[in-house]
Parts: C-alpha cells; structure tokens; sequence
C-alpha cells in the first residue's frame, strides 16, 4: 500500500509558472540585434520546457557552435533582465498551494532552470516562501532525468521519495520521478509539442489544469 502523501514536488516552467511570455520576448529582443524577424509566440511556446538552448536554436538554426555559445550568453542576459514581465502563476495554481498548505501537504521545486534565474524569479513573485524545498539545475551534481534532483528536494522538505509525487510537462520529469520511486504526473496544460506522444512517457495521470491536481489527491487514497 502507498505512503500516505506528504509532498507534492514541481518543475518550475511550464507547471507552475507560465514563464513563456517573457522567455518568448527575450528571444525576439536577441533577434532584433542580430537584424532577423521577430517570431510567433506560437513557435516558441513548446520549446520552453526543454531550456533555453532550444529556445535559442529556434531563432538561430543555422549558428554555429561558437556562434551560439555566444548567442546563448547574450540571450540569458536578455531574459534575466526581464524575468518577471509577464511571467505569472498557471491560472489555477495559487489556490492549489492554497490547498496544499491547508492540508499540511507540502509543496516544493525541482526545476532543470539554474539557481541565479530561479531564485530571483522566485522572489520577485514573491512565491519563495510558498515552497519548502527548491532545487535547481545546478544545485546538485545531476540534472532531470536523473533521480538526484528529485531525492535532494524530498530530503530538503523533510520527506521520503515514498511520500511524494512530481507533477511536470516534459518526459524528463516522469523518468525523473519514476526512477527516484514517485508517481509522476503529466501537467498537459504546459509546453508540450502538438506531436510529442505522452503516453509513451507512461506518466500515472494527466492533469489538464493545475486544479485537476486536487482532484487527483481526493482519488489516489493517500491523504
């Protein structure tokens, strides 16, 4: 029988956050220098869970390795100076945390984005507090998939890996998840490719908003 539930961990980009508007923009800026056409949002948006070096490979396809190094560089500075514009909570998710705490369920972060871009995105949200563990993609020695990120958050919450399940929107996050023994959900509200077959992920539910998510824990038994 599964542990009762005590933690529910999060990517960041794409789960909790709508972070695309703002990653979007900084692309377009980066473009404009460079003397190329802006994009569509739509172009962009799918390719924000993997990073910005996808990001920075839509706009410049063609660079070439030291070229987009540099790209790259200039890019994160762009975004880093505009990390909360239009960046804003997934419609839903406050009153999931709401929820969360209200339960003495604790809710944490596991995201492959790096600490100096979380952090102060974080802040400037003013979110921080909401959150009993963050780990970003430089904060331990392993990245999503590896299961390391996922056991350091579960430590740091004060939990088991047993005692927790990760929601995320990339295939990362369920092998992630899976392999440090937590169920996985597939935030399908976030940046996932029209073509990308998710069921392939073999993730163990599906959540089309943030607030699906509460009806999933009043069904799983483990409250």
């Amino acid at each position: 029988m599964a542990a009762p539930l005590r933690a529910v961990l999060f990517d960041l980009d794409g789960t909790v956050l709508d972070t695309a508007p703002d990653l979007h923009r900084a692309l377009n800026v980066l473009l404009r220098e460079r003397q190329r056409e802006s994009l569509p949002y739509e172009m962009v948006r799918p390719s924000v869970s993997h990073g910005a070096g996808r990001v920075v490979r839509i706009g410049f396809p063609d660079a070439s390795e030291r070229q987009f190094a540099d790209l790259q560089k200039r890019y994160l500075d762009i975004y880093r100076a505009g990390l909360s514009i239009e960046t804003r909570l997934f419609h839903g998710m406050e009153h999931v945390l709401d929820d969360l705490a209200a339960r003495g369920l604790r809710a944490g972060i596991v995201t492959n984005k790096v600490a100096w871009l979380t952090d102060p995105l974080l802040e400037q949200l003013g979110l921080r507090s909401r959150f009993a563990c963050v780990v970003s993609g430089d904060t331990v020695a392993e990245r999503k998939p590896h299961p390391l990120p996922m056991l350091h958050a579960a430590k740091l919450a004060g939990v088991t890996a047993a005692e927790c399940i990760y929601v995320g929107d990339a295939e990362r996050d369920v092998q992630a998840a899976h392999s440090a023994g937590m169920p996985a959900l597939i935030a399908s509200y976030g940046y996932i490719p029209a073509d990308d077959d998710t069921a392939a992920w073999r993730g163990d539910g599906y959540l089309a908003a943030p607030l699906d998510l509460l009806d999933w824990l009043e069904a799983s038994g483990r409250l």
